[in-house]
């Protein structure tokens, strides 16, 4: 009966690494994304180059200047939410990331629990949500005082969301 038990235990042990399909595939994700972030900006100043060499100045210009870079970053945040899941997973599931320990800048990888994991990624999602709220901000017409107001209301309740995201983090 041991060695049954033994051997299911093994095989339910290295199960775990299943968990290297989502590590692999989080990074070609968050890869991808950082090149399409990136190309995303390089159109943006191929445009922003193309309108003052030819001496154009179309109308909301700087609105679609603004807004494509915010899209980006945007881009850039949500791959920084891959690579993260990527790492957790893996330091939770595998095994530590022994060359990160020698690196001065690996604290913001290392990942000790799923609570941990899930607290990081929740702060990069939130930011990722503002972004993509000031993104269609920019696009957005206002046509009188009460879409103003819900418009003051709305960052309001970002920066009180954002304060207690910051407050909850200094523990």
């Amino acid at each position: 009966m041991k060695l049954i038990e033994r051997f299911f235990e093994n095989i339910l042990w290295n199960s775990r690494f299943f968990v290297l399909l989502a590590v692999i595939f989080s990074m070609l994700g968050g890869i991808s994304l950082f090149i399409v972030a990136s190309m995303d900006i390089w159109g943006v100043v191929t445009n922003v180059a193309n309108v003052y060499i030819n001496h154009l100045h179309p109308e909301d210009f700087h609105e679609e200047v603004v807004g494509g870079l915010i899209g980006a970053i945007d881009l850039y945040l949500m791959a920084i939410v891959m690579f993260i899941f990527g790492f957790g997973l893996y330091e939770l599931f595998i095994s530590d990331i022994d060359i990160a320990k020698q690196s001065a800048s690996s604290r913001i990888l290392e990942i000790h629990s799923l609570d941990e994991l899930k607290d990081k990624l929740a702060k990069v999602i939130v930011m990722v949500l503002i972004v993509s709220f000031f993104q269609r901000v920019l696009h957005t017409d206002y046509n009188g005082a009460l879409e103003m107001l819900y418009f003051s209301i709305s960052i309001l309740g970002l920066s009180v969301g954002l304060y207690f995201l910051h407050k909850g983090g200094n523990h």
